[in-house]
């Protein structure tokens, strides 16, 4: 057994230098954030690794897009697994405004101004709804008109990073960076709905996402070993889990999440629980983090910088 260690602080320590601390700090969370920080860099520096990083949509109507939109900047994602929402909010921030709220706004009185409320975050109206349905139904007519009939998720989430101009966006940034963005769920949402629509008026238009699981098995049967981080739980983290299943698990395994297991879901699941399943390998590099992502992954990210 190791010995705990006091955690020291100096006036212009970098993130990186008080992370390296936290793993021999003893805990609480702490411990695990430091774990987390020496798998990250691991990960990054095999060169035969294929890297994931999935997340739930709610960060992305905070700041912490903009800590998701540097990673995909730095190369340090091959493919990003997600929910609808996601696609939605990057889309209704490119080209609209969201406001600092509070989780205790009077919710009613925001309906009647015409505000939606994403816990401490205010959007208006105007700017979710009508902004995405105009902006995603010009891009699958112009897609329409030069020839497309069939498309995946992540083709739909290209083509519409394609048509975005704003260097902040995570579809924006993911485009012209050769990553693929996949939504398993993507009928969930304002983008599926417009989907929908549009498929209403032309009816030989076609969503397939059989062409999402030829894609993600191309990946997980070439790659000589893969790594993740799973930002929140739920059909991200699942489809994440779930393909690399076929290649004998995760080889590197980050989960960050506020859930408890006790309720036995799989937002509260430990990274290790993956591994009775066959989705994480039982000598991988694993870690679960316990706390706020949008707290949790700048701070690792950060981290990261100060090393490479």
């Amino acid at each position: 057994m190791n010995p705990v260690k006091d955690i020291k602080i100096w006036p212009g320590m970098k993130v990186s230098e008080l992370l390296a601390q936290f793993e021999e700090s003893g805990g609480f969370g702490a411990r695990y954030l430091g774990i987390a920080l020496k798998i990250f860099l691991e990960m990054l520096r095999d060169e035969e690794c294929f890297r994931f990083l999935s997340f739930v949509a709610a960060p992305i109507a905070t700041g912490f897009r903009g800590v998701v939109a540097e990673a995909i900047k730095r190369k340090m994602f091959h493919a990003i697994i997600t929910t609808c929402g996601a696609l939605d909010h990057d889309i209704a921030r490119s080209l609209s405004e969201y406001y600092n709220g509070d989780f205790r706004l009077d919710d009613a009185k925001l309906r009647r101004d015409g505000y939606h409320r994403l816990g401490s975050v205010v959007i208006p109206l105007e700017s979710y709804g009508p902004t995405i349905e105009k902006f995603v139904q010009e891009c699958l007519e112009e897609a329409y008109s030069s020839g497309v009939r069939e498309v995946g998720s992540y083709e739909i989430s290209r083509m519409l990073g394609e048509k975005l101009e704003d260097e902040n966006s995570i579809l924006y940034l993911a485009a012209r960076n050769g990553v693929e963005i996949f939504v398993p769920g993507i009928m969930d949402g304002a983008v599926g709905t417009q989907l929908w629509l549009f498929q209403q008026k032309k009816r030989d238009f076609r969503l397939n996402l059989f062409k999402d699981s030829e894609r993600l098995s191309e990946i997980v049967f070439k790659a000589k070993r893969t790594g993740a981080i799973m930002i929140g739980g739920g059909i991200s983290k699942h489809h994440t889990l779930w393909w690399n299943q076929f290649k004998d698990g995760l080889d590197y395994a980050i989960y960050i999440t506020t859930a408890c297991e006790y309720d036995g879901s799989l937002s509260g699941a430990l990274v290790s629980e993956a591994v009775s399943w066959g989705k994480v390998k039982l000598e991988a590099r694993k870690v679960t983090v316990h706390g706020d992502a949008t707290i949790i992954f700048p701070i690792l990210l950060a981290s990261i910088l100060d090393k490479l």
